[in-house]
C-alpha cells in the first residue's frame, strides 16, 4: 500500500491508482480463480454420485424383474425371494447415491459468491478513500 503524503503531485497520485488498481485485479482474479475451482469440485463430485447411482440402478431395476419373473414362475418362493432382496438392497444403494448427489449439484453454484462480496466491499473502501481525498478541510489539518 503507498505511503500517504500531505502534498503529492498528480502523477504521483495517478501512479499510485494504478499500481493499487493493479494489485487488487490480481488479487480478485486468484480468489475467483480458487473459489470457481471449489465450486468445480463439488459439481465433479455431484455428478460423480449422480453416475454411481444411476449405474446400481439400472442392474437393481434388472434384478427385481428376474425376481418378479420367477417369483411368478417358481409360486414356490426360495429363489424369488432371494433375488429380490438383493435388489431391494441394491435399489436402496443407488436412491441414497442419487440423493446425496442431488444435495452436492444443488449446493455448489458455480458463482463466486465471495470473490464477488470482496469487490462490493473493495468498492466501498475505495469510495471512502475517494471522498478523503478529495476532502479540502482533511488536508488543511
Amino acid at each position: 500500500m503507498a505511503v500517504v503524503k500531505t502534498t503529492r503531485s498528480i502523477p504521483e497520485l495517478i501512479g499510485d491508482v494504478v499500481n493499487d488498481f493493479t494489485v487488487l485485479v490480481r488479487k480478485e482474479t486468484e480468489l475467483a480463480r480458487v473459489e470457481m475451482s471449489e465450486k468445480i469440485g463439488d459439481l465433479g463430485i455431484g455428478i460423480g454420485l449422480l453416475v454411481g447411482g444411476s449405474v446400481l440402478l439400472i442392474p437393481a431395476l434388472v434384478i427385481l424383474l428376474q425376481a418378479a419373473v420367477a417369483g411368478l414362475v417358481a409360486a414356490g418362493i426360495a429363489s424369488a425371494w432371494s433375488a429380490l432382496i438383493v435388489g431391494g438392497v441394491v435399489l436402496l444403494i443407488g436412491f441414497i447415491l442419487l440423493a446425496f448427489g442431488i444435495s452436492r449439484l444443488k449446493s455448489a453454484r458455480p458463482v463466486p459468491t465471495r470473490t464477488i462480496g470482496q469487490l462490493e466491499r473493495d468498492a466501498e473502501m475505495a469510495k471512502s478513500q475517494v471522498r478523503n481525498d478529495n476532502d479540502p478541510s482533511e488536508r488543511a489539518a
